[in-house]
């Protein structure tokens, strides 16, 4: 990979990095949660298969969507990226509005783990089925928008290793942190890295379409920046319409 290539990917780079540490201190929280309330062995089983898993399904699918003609990928994932980014970019200007709560990590692990400890506990010898299950689907889930965002950030099949550097990151630092500290990162500003990613992937996801459509974009993938630009004035536009809204509402 050349320094050219890290220049221009950058975004790429950035936006995976992100989205992904989102999605991954999600799981986190629900696998030591898991781990509190049920017992180690399990959460870590579970979390362990399910990254399996999705190692499955990235070399089912990876080879597959290489195979579609570039400008039918482009396009769907371009349409998905921007339907799936206007979804995270709502739901954060309504928490930015004050209009939906904050996002806290803290009390998402506190009631997942009283609610694995009313469980009946697992028989003496038995699997806890339980505890594998929720640490199984916390973290398919969650690995599951990772790729993703991954594809959707690498629309063109031979830019998918930038974004994966960016998602790879992400899971090392969460890993490291999680093994480190054995409780929530709640000090990850959880919702501004939602927002920005919200309005990343809708720059993405309109780049992408573009492109499918056969557009030709201004300075090729610098036009992204001032996609995300615009994205972002139009998003910190809607904050005090929707607070306004919010407070005739009431």
């Amino acid at each position: 990979m050349s320094y050219i290539d890290l220049v221009h990917g950058w975004p790429s780079i950035a936006a995976a990095f992100m989205a992904s540490l989102v999605e991954f201190v999600e799981a986190l929280t629900i696998v030591l949660a898991v781990g509190a309330a049920r017992g180690w062995r399990y959460a870590l089983a579970g979390s362990v298969c399910a990254v399996i898993a999705l190692a499955g399904i990235v070399a089912l699918a990876g080879p597959a969507l290489l195979r579609v003609p570039l400008g039918s990928v482009q396009l769907l994932i371009g349409l998905l990226a921007l339907l799936f980014g206007m979804r995270w970019l709502r739901k954060a200007v309504l928490r930015a509005a004050g209009v939906i709560a904050l996002h806290d990590e803290a009390r998402a692990f506190a009631r997942q783990s009283e609610l694995l400890a009313r469980a009946e506990p697992a028989p003496l010898g038995r699997i806890d089925a339980l505890a594998f299950a929720t640490a199984f689907q916390a973290v398919l889930l969650e690995g599951v928008e990772v790729v993703f965002i991954v594809i959707a950030v690498g629309a063109a099949g031979s830019r998918f290793l930038l974004p994966s550097l960016g998602a790879g990151a992400a899971l090392l630092l969460v890993v490291a942190l999680g093994a480190v500290l054995h409780r929530p990162l709640l000090r990850v500003p959880e919702n501004t890295l939602k927002f920005a990613v919200g309005v990343l992937l809708c720059a993405f996801g309109a780049f992408w379409t573009g492109e499918g459509l056969g557009l030709a974009w201004p300075g090729a993938d610098w036009s992204i920046a001032g996609l995300a630009i615009a994205f972002l004035l139009l998003a910190l536009a809607c904050v005090p319409l929707a607070r306004n809204a919010a407070g005739k509402a009431a």
